[in-house]
């Protein structure tokens, strides 16, 4: 009898662990005919805690297996209401694979579950770029991250362990920049430019994660380093000088320009951004030639313009206050100072008229033709001048 009863006890065993795995057999078999609401109550119940009953198939690879492969589909469902059977059914999934890999110590299931990595990988490849479109940029990156996670993990690099997907990388840090978590998007971009992955450019985004961290010294370290490989790269060079302009070290702006005027000597903005340099230098009489070199290269270049009237116009200035200085008792030489202060704004009029051309609705080049034409004594044009920022108001 007590034998009997052990072999019965083994027997009862023996056929809860197949039917719980019948059970498994089950939820598949919903899925395959499109019955994911009754593919996820079976599967489910074959990985309840709280009922003893399942020891078996929680256990078994194969569990998760199927479980990832039904959350998949609810995924992949175009009918709303299977959509609602889960959150965030991918992630499930993704979950689901790895507690299989974690069960499966022999190896039994390895390929299969490759195959179905492989397939996940599609489906939150496709949910990633919706949601970096959609502007969801957290759940962009959760994506990439899990895309990432699934190909460095041993079962699927198993037939290829050198294998490294920096386009996945690349866009881990594009989403997680997008989503202002900048120490991941500057850990995914540097990750990135061990590979070479975009050339110069990863630099200027690993520079521009630092910025948004107010951390302007990192951001600097990491272009003047990329400048070593990428020597004489415009765009690394123009990152240094707007960095070095914003913060108002002009000096060393100025050296960095020349170098990136030499890679491209005619380029109007950089003899713009010369002229800006040497204006804050208090060269007026350089900056009017960098603005002027700026017009040669580039006709319509109305901030250039505009910069060359407010030259003269402070050269002006300071010509007055050079003329207010001079002793009341020596009138032929206030006069004669004054007269060098007129000369100075007049050379500014035609600068801030053709600045005006080029962009009529600016308030500031209309502000300064109203004072130089009164100075001037243009009534007609004051009057003119007087009426059109009337009409912008």
């Amino acid at each position: 009898m007590k034998r009997t009863t052990i072999l019965f006890v083994l027997l009862f065993a023996v056929t809860c662990a197949f039917a719980q795995k019948g059970k498994v057999t089950s939820a598949l078999s919903f899925k395959e005919t499109g019955k994911l609401d009754k593919a996820v109550e079976a599967i489910e119940e074959t990985i309840d805690a709280s009922n003893p009953k399942t020891e078996s198939s929680v256990t078994w690879p194969r569990t998760w297996e199927v479980r990832g492969e039904i959350y998949q589909a609810v995924f992949q469902s175009k009918d709303e209401n299977y959509k609602k059977l889960s959150n965030d059914p991918l992630t499930v999934a993704y979950d689901s694979y790895f507690k299989a890999v974690q069960l499966d110590d022999k190896g039994k299931f390895s390929k299969s579950i490759k195959i179905k990595l492989t397939l996940l990988i599609g489906d939150l490849t496709n949910q990633a770029v919706v949601a970096f479109n959609e502007e969801t940029y957290e759940k962009a990156l959760k994506s990439f991250e899990q895309i990432i996670a699934i190909e460095q993990s041993p079962v699927y690099k198993a037939d290829d362990p050198n294998a490294i997907d920096t386009v996945m990388i690349f866009n881990a840090g594009l989403a997680a920049y997008n989503a202002k978590q900048y120490d991941k998007a500057i850990e995914y971009y540097k990750n990135a430019a061990k590979y070479k992955y975009n050339g110069s450019k990863i630099y200027s985004l690993i520079s521009a994660s630092y910025l948004q961290k107010k951390d302007t010294v990192a951001a600097l370290n990491v272009l003047q380093s990329a400048l070593k490989d990428y020597s004489g790269d415009v765009i690394l060079l123009n990152e240094v000088i707007n960095i070095y302009l914003n913060s108002n070290k002009v000096d060393d702006a100025m050296k960095y320009l020349n170098i990136a005027m030499a890679q491209d000597p005619k380029n109007a903005v950089y003899f713009f951004v010369q002229g800006t340099l040497n204006d804050k230098l208090q060269k007026p009489d350089d900056a009017i030639q960098s603005y002027l070199k700026a017009i040669e290269y580039k006709a319509d270049y109305f901030d250039a313009y505009y910069n060359l009237g407010a030259v003269y116009y402070n050269k002006g200035v300071k010509q007055v206050d050079v003329s207010n200085a001079v002793p009341s008792n020596q009138p032929e030489k206030y006069e004669a100072e004054k007269e060098k202060a007129e000369v100075e704004f007049r050379k500014a009029i035609p600068y801030m008229e053709k600045a005006h051309e080029l962009n009529p609705t600016d308030k500031f080049a209309l502000e300064s033709l109203k004072t130089l034409y009164y100075r001037a004594k243009m009534m007609d044009k004051h009057a003119a001048v007087l009426e059109k920022l009337k009409n912008l108001q």
